[in-house]
């Protein structure tokens, strides 16, 4: 397949898509890529300090987490951050003349195992994905969640955007993932607590790892994980990067 038809996963960060303009943005990167011949699947985190609000509310209430009803409740909570994200997105891409359809991640074939609050990929059934991408529609995924056996939603954890974009990614193809995020590219420390942090511009799959395990927190360490196990090749970059740009960044495991 011609890299213009290649298809291609894109998650955007809470950052991202913290504003009306930023979201208007992230638009317009979609639709350069679908205008350059890709097949794009995006996926969303909650949009600016929404999950921190929840959590908020939900601390305030003395609710618990873990097995228990409580659990469950949270995670139903959390995940509507994601799926506003989504479906927000989605509406500024038909805005913008491209179809897009949001679908919360176990509408997306995101299958999880575990407890609530922590639960793992266990796989992804991309039939859906597949089906809405061969009628020219880009699928919105809401990110940090997916559906256990039992059919309930339990959220991934730390990171867990990050996660379900590259556990995609490697169902369908593997396929080239952008991670679009509030850092310009992968550093040798975070940036934001290290001033003399340095970008690294290409990485190994194993040098990303080691540095998401180590405290880089720019790609989180399961996304770095499942990236390395499936051979997903990933591009990190900020969000204000201009939409046809594709040199900045930190590009993981080959080019895209």
């Amino acid at each position: 397949m011609s890299a213009a038809r290649e298809t291609l996963v894109v998650k955007f960060g809470g950052t991202s898509l913290g504003t009306p303009a930023r979201i208007r943005r992230a638009a317009r990167r979609v639709a350069a890529l679908v205008a350059a011949g890709r097949r794009v699947v995006v996926v969303v985190s909650a949009m600016g300090h929404t999950t921190d609000q929840i959590l908020e509310t939900l601390g305030a209430l003395e609710t618990g987490r873990g097995a228990g009803p409580a659990g469950r409740e949270v995670d139903r909570a959390l995940a509507t951050g994601e799926d506003l994200s989504a479906a927000v997105l989605a509406a500024a891409l038909h805005a913008v003349g491209v179809p897009a359809r949001s679908l919360r991640g176990g509408e997306a074939g995101v299958r999880a195992d575990g407890e609530f609050g922590s639960a793992r990929v266990s796989h992804v059934d991309a039939r859906r994905l597949r089906s809405l991408l061969a009628k020219g529609i880009v699928p919105v995924v809401s990110g940090f969640q997916g559906a256990r056996r039992d059919r309930e939603t339990a959220t991934l954890g730390r990171g867990g955007s990050d996660t379900s974009a590259v556990a995609i990614a490697a169902a369908l193809g593997p396929a080239p993932c952008h991670i679009v995020t509030d850092v310009d590219a992968v550093y040798d420390r975070d940036p934001r607590l290290h001033s003399g942090a340095r970008p690294l511009r290409r990485l190994s799959h194993d040098q990303l790892l080691v540095l998401a395990r180590t405290g880089a927190q720019v790609v989180a360490a399961e996304a770095a994980r499942l990236a390395q196990a499936h051979g997903v090749p990933l591009r990190v970059l900020g969000w204000d990067a201009p939409p046809r740009d594709e040199e900045s960044g930190t590009f993981v495991g080959g080019s895209l």
